[in-house]
């Protein structure tokens, strides 16, 4: 490891905690195979995204202060595995509450200990072979606020590379939208479903069995699309591969 770090706090995000349980549970196993104490703030809550993207910002800023007093109880790092709740907390609380002159400053200090999950195991521990074992052809998705807002490429790549017995495809458009958008896929569901069905094509023509990425909310929306078409293409996290281990 590059550095000597040894607990976390993990932000899980409201899509794991409700709908994803086993994501937050893979997570939580990868980090604790590298020999890492994981802390679970029980009073965290939504990130407060939904309503800055939705306009809501004084409803986004008590959200992101309430946010801040829970996960500055503990000096530790945040680990979150999503790109969308990471970059929200990264970039987006600082920019909503500068102004404030107790809240902006510790926005500030929050945003340099939180990490993207594979962000946070490459670039801050240093590490990309985790001994896993994911027999089956894989295509990464790319999830816009990860790859856009927060710079995630190398990372989850570096990390599937490492993977034993998988073979990965590329995807046509790897870097397009999948078209969920959180709320624009209520405001737009049109234009959204058309990004989708794109999306799911070029998923069908890569060959791939499985579809890999670093936000459950896009790994939500292609699955649902793949289900009508009665396709047999799963969709993962890339910490729920990341944590099949080899056998011994």
């Amino acid at each position: 490891m590059k550095t000597e770090i040894k607990t976390v706090q993990l932000f899980v995000t409201c899509l794991i905690d409700k709908l994803f349980p086993e994501t937050g549970f893979a997570v939580v196993e990868v980090l604790e195979s590298l020999g890492l104490t994981v802390e679970y703030p029980l009073d965290q809550t939504c990130c407060g995204q939904p309503a800055f993207n939705g306009g809501f910002w004084d409803e986004a800023r008590a959200m992101a202060r309430y946010t801040i007093d829970v996960l500055s109880k503990s000096p530790a790092p945040v680990v979150i595995p999503s790109g969308s709740c990471g970059e929200m907390i990264i970039h987006h609380y600082y920019e909503i509450l500068a102004d404030d002159p107790l809240y902006g400053p510790r926005a500030k200090a929050l945003s340099q200990r939180t990490y993207e999950f594979t962000q946070f195991l490459v670039d801050v521990l240093g590490v990309t072979d985790l001994q896993a074992r994911y027999p089956g052809c894989v295509a990464y998705h790319a999830s816009c606020h990860g790859l856009r807002g927060l710079k995630l490429s190398a990372q989850p790549q570096a990390l599937l590379e490492d993977v034993a017995d998988m073979e990965q495809t590329p995807l046509p458009g790897a870097e397009e939208c999948c078209g969920f958008g959180g709320l624009f896929a209520v405001k737009m569901g049109d234009i959204s479903g058309a990004i989708l069905q794109r999306k799911l094509d070029n998923i069908e023509a890569s060959g791939a069995d499985t579809v890999v990425g670093t936000d459950v909310s896009c790994l939500m929306h292609i699955a649902g699309g793949l289900r009508r078409r009665r396709s047999r293409i799963q969709t993962k996290h890339i910490a729920e591969v990341l944590a099949r281990k080899s056998p011994k």
